[in-house]
């Protein structure tokens, strides 16, 4: 406190704490990019699975199971990480991650049977998923307060960039070369990764001690929990839900698991996951906005490609070139958001973002089945900019207003929210396209009849046209069915896209919970 008396002194001593060593700060970058590598690989494989089906013989059913079987597996290690960082150390943690999720990503690129990749998948799912909250903690326990808007925004556009152009990557690529190719092109990236996570990272020491008081029932009711949960939200939607027999009992399974976990972190002395964080308002509103933002994150990275392939018959590569937009969006406005901190109040930025987000949303409740690139650049511009000012303030105001001795365990939480949040968009979003495209299908039905004077213009000029072709007055009427059909679902996604509009500009309010964080400027900015 003498110090802060003395105004040289105090400039002295505070220049080399703000300052950000280049060894840490090339460190911290490696293990961005490997946090990068991990949140891709949950979306790389999407554009691709029809030509991972047709190269392993599976069914449609069981190459689902490549991307939910990564979720779950990652899904499980998120939380677990909180733990497993204080015990083993930064680097040691993030090497054996690193390294362990390159060696399933070239086992699942040399994989014969469906069976084969489904293991690996799992395998790389839980070990790369270690890297995700491990960035983030030594985000905001490394670098001084007065950096978080530079280290904030990296890891921000990474989290949000990542799922973004995953469809895109993965179009490109097996485009190019092949779907093997989506797993082999982690190998160099993972081994000069784990190399150099462990040639630089010093940011703390491991306690080993921690291992011997490991709490495995803790583990295993957190992994019957999450992961069955994870399975229902799934497979919920496509099978309606408890009425069927192995979602019932996931479901079953979770709730049980659920009871007896929440008792043991609640009771355990040394807990495989504290959650006591979500004391901390600010923390625990964060959470809540995480989540939310987790569910149009991932939400409108599924809808937009399920749109462009169903109804306008894109490739996978089309696609991704569609889809770019948003990450370019994101890439540009990440410095943008960085320097907005500074200076404005982290609660507004959320709230734009949120409102800006909405908006986008809303632009595409007039979609029609000839929305292309063009009407859809503006929507997607809107979205990446809300996706970024409500994602980085976010991260910052949950994570890094906590004592440092708490970011770890919180980190591991905080990234859970936004998975969690993802995965129950993926279900309301199919729930709401299945119920409202039959609902659409119902009500068009109806008013296609034979009194219905355009109706029956149009299948007159169809049956006119197809004359000589067979039946034409079936095949008329059928080439009419599926027009109404794809009418029926072109509205469908409208009311989806409606109802995302609605959830964003309401959530925009939760921002009034949160506390006033500290200002972000750094000392010079306040001088």
């Amino acid at each position: 406190m003498a110090n802060a008396a003395t105004p040289n002194a105090s400039m002295i001593s505070a220049d080399p704490a703000e300052r950000i060593e280049p060894r840490r700060l090339l460190a911290f970058l490696i293990m961005v990019f490997g946090m990068f590598m991990s949140i891709l690989d949950i979306q790389v494989v999407s554009a691709s699975l029809t030509d991972i089906q047709a190269g392993l013989s599976a069914s449609s059913t069981e190459v689902s199971w490549v991307q939910t079987a990564y979720l779950i597996a990652e899904v499980i290690a998120i939380p677990l990480s909180g733990f497993l960082s204080r015990a083993l150390g930064t680097r040691l943690l993030f090497a054996i991650s690193a390294s362990g999720f390159t060696v399933a990503s070239f086992l699942c690129g040399f994989a014969s049977t469906i069976e084969q990749m489904i293991l690996w998948r799992a395998i790389q799912g839980f070990l790369g998923a270690g890297m995700i909250p491990t960035v983030f903690a030594s985000a905001y326990t490394v670098f001084p307060r007065s950096k978080f808007y530079i280290v904030g925004p990296i890891i921000g556009l990474v989290a949000t960039l990542a799922p973004t152009i995953g469809p895109t990557v993965g179009g490109i690529i097996t485009d190019l070369m092949s779907w093997h190719w989506l797993f082999f092109i982690n190998v160099v990236p993972g081994v000069i990764i784990t190399v150099g996570v462990l040639a630089l990272v010093d940011f703390d020491e491991p306690n080993f001690a921690l291992l011997e008081r490991f709490d495995w029932f803790g583990l295993i009711t957190m992994a019957g929990f999450l992961g069955a949960l994870e399975y229902v939200l799934e497979e919920g939607p496509q099978y309606e839900w408890l009425q069927d027999t192995s979602v019932a009992v996931c479901a079953a399974i979770c709730a049980v698991s659920a009871i007896a976990f929440f008792y043991r972190v609640l009771t355990a002395k040394v807990p495989i996951v504290d959650i006591s964080t979500f004391t901390n308002r600010n923390f625990g509103v964060g959470c809540l906005i995480s989540f939310c933002i987790g569910i149009g994150l991932y939400g409108l990275t599924y809808i937009y490609p399920r749109y462009l392939a169903e109804v306008r018959g894109y490739s996978a590569l089309m696609i991704g070139e569609t889809m770019f937009v948003s990450g370019i969006t994101m890439f540009l406005m990440a410095p943008i958001v960085g320097r907005l901190m500074q200076r404005i109040d982290a609660r507004l930025i959320i709230a734009f973002g949120l409102v800006v987000f909405a908006l986008g949303a809303y632009q595409m409740t007039w979609i029609t089945r000839d929305y292309d690139f063009y009407e859809l650049l503006l929507p997607q511009v809107l979205r990446g900019i809300g996706m970024m000012c409500a994602m980085v303030p976010t991260n910052t105001i949950a994570l890094g207003t906590l004592d440092a001795d708490r970011v770890k365990n919180a980190s591991g939480l905080f990234n859970l929210t936004r998975n969690l949040g993802g995965a129950v968009g993926l279900a309301i979003i199919n729930e709401v396209l299945n119920d409202r495209t039959d609902l659409h299908i119902s009500r068009l039905s109806d008013r296609v009849t034979w009194g219905n004077v355009t109706a029956t213009e149009t299948l007159n000029d169809f049956t006119q046209r197809l004359q000589g072709m067979g039946d034409a007055a079936l095949m008329a009427l059928k080439e009419l069915s599926q027009i109404v059909h794809r009418q029926a679902v072109v509205m469908g996604y409208g009311d989806a896209f409606f109802l995302l509009a609605l959830f964003y500009c309401g959530l925009s309010l939760m921002v009034m919970l949160l506390n006033k964080p500290a200002s972000m400027a750094s000392p010079a900015d306040a001088h």
